[in-house]
């Protein structure tokens, strides 16, 4: 049985998240999947250096205090498919638009969702 210790958080590759601060000028990095692991820098490569001290303090807290640390999420585990449901009145509004645009319904809503995520 393999030991989850510090070394072994330590290895796994979690995915990191650098939004830059336009406010107040550098990077905010964190491990979205270790919520409270976050870091801010005037530059990435500071930044990542920084984000991997946090990381290591955020794990050693964890195992002293007992708490459980999530492991990182593959991208294998995501099917790519859901289901949703929805009103009426949007699905007939989705429905005529992606008959305006002579698309597929999924179509139209991925790239509607995905036009919305990367605004964010």
């Amino acid at each position: 049985m393999m030991i989850k210790d510090l070394s072994y958080y330590m290895g796994l590759n979690y995915r990191i998240e650098i939004i830059e601060d336009k406010d107040e000028g550098g990077y905010v990095l964190k491990h979205p999947e270790l919520i409270g692991c976050i870091t801010c820098a005037d530059t990435i490569e500071e930044g990542l250096d920084m984000l991997k001290d946090a990381k290591k303090v955020w794990v050693e807290g964890c195992l002293e205090d007992g708490f459980p640390i999530p492991e990182p999420t593959a991208q294998e585990s995501y099917s790519g498919q859901f289901k949703i449901r929805m009103p009426k009145s949007l699905h007939k509004k989705l429905s005529y638009r992606s008959k305006q645009e002579g698309v597929s319904m999924n179509h139209l809503c991925v790239s509607l969702l995905s036009e919305n995520i990367s605004v964010r």
